[in-house]
């Protein structure tokens, strides 16, 4: 049974993305993708960076995988998320959510092929179930289910982000898979791939040609000491929290289950707003969420 708690971080890890996109609405916003973002990075890598250093976890880092960190950092944080946030801005939040669930079949690909990884019947059954329960609770639980159909030409660019975004978000955890296996603690993993990330996202920022630039000279003038704090709280919740129970579900049981149990979110918001904002789940949403349970079980009884 010891399945059960990478399972549940794998859980948690959905709840804590489920829990910081809620938070992180009104302050992402205010700032703009690029300079929410970068704060969320900076703020983030520092306190993971200070909390490694003072519970002695830099020990279990071989820096042989550094390969892994860059890669993880460049392509799963910086390159991920900036097409995702693209796909969102151009396609709308179901039809991005939509693609994202594309990451379980890659990530399963990737691993097959870099680690020799073979999902088991029981695995494959229950990731089946979790999936379509995703989908059923995406695809009939928008509010803009609307806007996706009007995208014309637009439709290419979105599903060709949407990919990339699924992509790089995969590749991303996969290549720290070897070194989460030899005895990585996941919050030093969590301060490398962030720490690496803060610093290519403010290297941009600083080309006077970059998007990150213009948004810095509209956004940071206003940015008062409660906004940063808005900003900041989602980003500890998934950048930190979410991150490293996910780490620690790659660390523990095989990479596309831990992918397809992390990436609940959609899931997990529904009854969030429920509570934040009185949005009722409908039917099919409930339908979805008793599917994506169904899998789970079948997954931890296997």
């Amino acid at each position: 049974m010891l399945v059960v708690f990478p399972f549940l971080a794998a859980l948690t890890a959905s709840v804590s993305w489920a829990t910081g996109i809620v938070l992180a609405q009104m302050p992402a916003k205010a700032l703009g993708a690029f300079a929410f973002t970068r704060i969320q990075l900076v703020a983030c890598s520092l306190l993971v960076t200070v909390l490694s250093s003072v519970l002695g976890l830099w020990q279990s880092i071989d820096w042989g995988y550094w390969p892994a960190f860059a890669i993880s950092s460049a392509v799963g944080v910086v390159l991920g998320n900036l097409a995702m946030i693209e796909c969102l801005r151009l396609g709308g939040p179901r039809i991005t959510e939509l693609l994202l669930c594309l990451k379980a079949p890659i990530v399963a690909f990737l691993a097959y092929v870099w680690m020799g990884e073979v999902l088991g019947p029981g695995d494959l059954l229950g990731g089946a179930f979790v999936i379509a329960g995703l989908l059923i609770a995406i695809q009939f639980g928008g509010e803009d289910r609307q806007r996706h159909e009007g995208l014309g030409r637009q439709l290419f660019p979105v599903l060709m982000l949407g990919g990339m975004a699924a992509g790089f978000q995969g590749l991303g955890f996969v290549a720290l898979k070897p070194a989460l296996e030899n005895g990585a603690e996941p919050v030093a993993i969590a301060a490398i791939r962030l720490s690496g990330a803060a610093v290519l996202v403010v290297l941009m920022g600083a080309l006077p040609t970059s998007i990150g630039s213009r948004q810095n000279q509209q956004s940071h003038r206003g940015v008062s000491p409660y906004l940063l704090f808005r900003t900041i709280v989602p980003g500890v919740i998934g950048y930190v929290i979410a991150s490293s129970l996910l780490l620690y579900a790659f660390a523990n049981m095989e990479a596309a289950i831990a992918t397809i149990l992390g990436s609940l979110s959609p899931l997990f918001v529904l009854p969030i707003l429920w509570l934040v904002e009185g949005k009722k789940p409908n039917s099919q949403s409930v339908l979805g969420a008793a599917l994506a349970v169904t899998g789970g079980a079948v997954i931890v009884g296997s």
